[in-house]
């Protein structure tokens, strides 16, 4: 039997399970002694979503709490979230306090911030996420490599909608900050130095609000850490999964 804790990668918004491969591939090379699984999200990549569950934050995250708990067998594991998977993440976390599940053991956020609401940059993103969703799939299928084999074209369109409105309402942003000082785990919080679609500067604010976090910076690096600087991301992650006691360290 399989004891080796397991490492859960959530995508964000618009992506799939495809975003990870550069970084899945890294991560079986180095021998990291942690298994990896990097599932869609329903209504993104090659996962349907069923018509019960509403596409919200909190709704995904209870799916993505049951779906750890039933993949990690009674294994410890660990929760990453990108860009708005990590949001994901944070209510999994939250469902899983919520019923006293022990397997959780921490959680790792990557380009995902934010928690402080403000009505103009939230209009406009609305605005340009709505017209993503609508040039589908004649202009993205066009668009060069990575962005264009990512999800994006796959993703169901009540799913990237209802996501996109909830995540930016007002309500579920001022809500980020209380849930992250309420975690029950420690947390590794990363940002790319170059990110443009997530600043650093969102990312170590929200981090900030855990009482027992770490935060790193990769160097050189947008909003795709898996994809432009893999094996510097798995680094960080080891490094951070070992002063955890959650994996052991290579000799």
């Amino acid at each position: 039997m399989n004891d080796a804790p397991l490492l859960i990668a959530v995508h964000g918004w618009m992506l799939s399970r495809q975003v990870w491969e550069p970084f899945v591939q890294t991560w079986e090379q180095r021998g990291i002694p942690v298994s990896l699984w990097c599932p869609d999200l329903p209504g993104f990549g090659d996962r349907i979503r069923s018509k019960a569950l509403l596409p919200t934050l909190a709704a995904y995250g209870r799916w993505l709490a049951a779906q750890a708990l039933e993949r990690a067998a009674g294994r410890p594991f660990i929760l990453m979230g990108h860009s708005l998977g990590g949001s994901v993440v944070l209510h999994a976390e939250a469902a899983l306090r919520r019923d006293a599940e022990p397997g959780l053991r921490g959680l790792v956020c990557v380009a995902a911030g934010g928690g402080i609401y403000q009505p103009k940059p939230f209009r406009q993103l609305r605005s340009i996420g709505r017209r993503l969703i609508d040039l589908r799939p004649d202009v993205l299928k066009r668009l060069p490599p990575p962005l264009g084999r990512l999800g994006p074209v796959r993703a169901e369109s009540r799913a990237a909608r209802g996501l996109l409105v909830n995540s930016t309402s007002r309500g579920a942003v001022r809500q980020l900050p209380g849930m992250v000082a309420r975690l029950s785990v420690n947390s590794l919080w990363i940002s790319g130095e170059r990110d443009q679609v997530m600043e650093p500067g969102y990312v170590r604010h929200l981090a900030g609000y855990s009482p027992a976090h770490d935060y790193r910076e990769i160097a050189n690096c947008g909003h795709l850490p898996m994809q432009e600087q893999p094996e510097e991301l798995c680094a960080v992650i080891e490094t951070w999964l070992v002063a955890q006691s959650l994996a052991r360290p290579r000799s």
